[in-house]
């Protein structure tokens, strides 16, 4: 597999906040989406079934009625967040950082904005 696309699923936001929804516990299908904000079921079945293909995720069928389905984490998969983990931190101790920069960036692109907004007078 090329590094690009393994890249692409560890890259990948809903993979990232799966994995770390999921931490060093077994969760159900309902409990994993509500504490996965903003993903809907579709993509974190989608998500699930990626991650479970690529040996980061077990997810583990019990025969009930109704079916009981859980997930959690491989040793691979504890492998890649425990690899991550520095990136969450490089990300939470430079937010504000960012944050100010982006608000900087956009207060200075405004003028220029404007001014592209601004009709061009032709000559009659």
């Amino acid at each position: 597999m090329p590094i690009r696309e393994m890249l692409t699923r560890v890259g990948d936001k809903w993979s990232i906040l799966t994995l770390g929804a999921l931490g060093a516990q077994r969760m159900r299908f309902g409990a994993l989406n509500r504490a996965v904000p903003g993903i809907s079921p579709r993509v974190l079945a989608v998500t699930l079934r990626a991650l479970e293909r690529d040996g980061l995720v077990l997810r583990t069928a019990y025969a009930t009625v109704p079916p009981r389905v859980e997930y959690e984490v491989t040793a691979r998969g504890r492998s890649l967040r425990d690899a991550l983990r520095p990136l969450a931190e490089w990300v939470i101790a430079n937010r504000e950082g960012l944050e100010e920069s982006r608000r900087d960036f956009d207060r200075q692109a405004e003028p220029a904005a404007e001014v592209l907004a601004e009709p061009m007078l032709t000559k009659s």
